[in-house]
């Protein structure tokens, strides 16, 4: 699943355009939810930066992960420890085919629901 495609998405399912907060990384985006905290972030970065082997560029997507599953997904292909995230409540996907559209999609809903019943104790 390509940005563009979950950009597409995210504004037809809750009105969420992407925020492009960093000039020095002008393709990576922010999807903020109503309430004004971060659900999604999506990047470009090096895959050695992600522990992944080569320099080539992938593009990722970090979303909020309920805490009990982040340990276990983590260890499936595709998935990985939230990138400049909080590594217990977020989880890195790799947008480069090897997660399915449909898993992609189910992540990004429940990290749009997670945030949504955030208490307002917690960064981002």
């Amino acid at each position: 699943m390509k940005k563009e495609e979950i950009f597409e998405y995210v504004q037809k399912q809750y009105g969420t355009m992407p925020e492009y907060l960093w000039s020095k990384l002008s393709d990576s985006a922010v999807l903020r939810h109503k309430n004004g905290k971060w659900y999604a972030v999506i990047m470009t970065v090096e895959k050695s930066k992600l522990g992944l082997e080569g320099n080539d560029l992938v593009d990722i997507m970090d979303v909020k992960c309920n805490p009990e599953m982040t340990s276990m997904i983590i260890q499936t292909y595709g998935f990985l420890p939230g990138y400049h995230m909080d590594k217990q409540h977020w989880i890195t996907i790799l947008l480069d085919g090897s997660v399915s559209e449909a898993k992609i999609l189910d992540f990004l809903d429940m990290s749009y629901d997670l945030i949504d019943g955030a208490d307002g104790k917690e960064e981002k």
